[in-house]
């Protein structure tokens, strides 16, 4: 194969699959429990679609996914080889929260974050009805950016576009501050008593909201690499 490094190393065979673009992404929301296309796009949101069904294709011929027609469309079902992956890119991502660059403003997407934040909540907080909380933030790389959290009934759904339903809580602050908060450099705590970030809402519910949200899966291990996350997390 084209990209592959000649040598009969096990981690060579591996990394000749693992090692693409996108590939470890793509693995992690197939082990987060995306099984439809869109689901999985939504969920690696700079991936071409081009792209994306490219590597489909590369992890079904490899073995790690089985393809699946049913009432609505095609299914995606990582096989035991996909399965066996999951300790792995947990370690990785854990080395990388503790040992990986810094981050920059290129790296800042809003509409992961809002993935990340749908699957890292707390619906049971608000109880049943509806609840819509709205994320305005500053700093984004097309200046302001904002996406919406929809609680129905124990559920939530992320939204990038104006749901529908009118705001009850409003949250605001700069993306670049929210995301090191997100992944355990700053104190959620803190940043809301100084009002680094801003809720706008109904006093119950701006009591709920630390309860809500879960931060990073990753946010309880401490970063390492010296730099200008080291120093934020260290004065916490």
């Amino acid at each position: 194969m084209n990209n592959g490094y000649g040598q009969y190393c096990p981690l060579a065979l591996a990394t000749e699959l693992l090692g693409q673009r996108w590939s470890i992404l793509v693995i992690s929301r197939l082990l987060d429990g995306c099984t439809t296309f869109s689901e999985i796009q939504r969920g690696v949101p700079r991936i071409s679609p081009s792209m994306l069904s490219k590597r489909l294709e590369e992890f079904e011929h490899a073995g790690l996914i089985r393809r699946t027609t049913r009432k609505g469309g095609t299914a995606y079902q990582l096989t035991e080889a996909g399965k066996d992956l999951d300790g792995i890119i947990m370690d990785l991502a854990v080395w990388g929260q503790k040992w990986a660059r810094d981050m920059t403003m290129d790296d800042l997407d809003p509409a992961f974050l809002a993935w990340s934040m749908h699957t890292r909540v707390d619906p049971s907080v608000f109880g049943e009805g509806r609840t819509v909380i709205e994320f305005e933030f500053s700093g984004t790389p097309r200046g302001t950016d904002t996406f919406w959290l929809v609680f129905t009934d124990g559920t939530v759904d992320m939204c990038l576009k104006y749901p529908g339903f009118e705001t009850d809580l409003l949250v605001k602050a700069d993306l670049l501050r929210f995301v090191e908060t997100w992944r355990g450099f700053r104190s959620l705590e803190d940043e809301l008593y100084t009002g680094k970030i801003r809720l706008e809402g109904p006093p119950p519910l701006k009591r709920a909201f630390p309860s809500c949200l879960q931060l990073s899966a990753l946010a309880p291990w401490e970063r390492m690499k010296p730099g200008r996350e080291k120093r934020i997390a260290s004065h916490a």
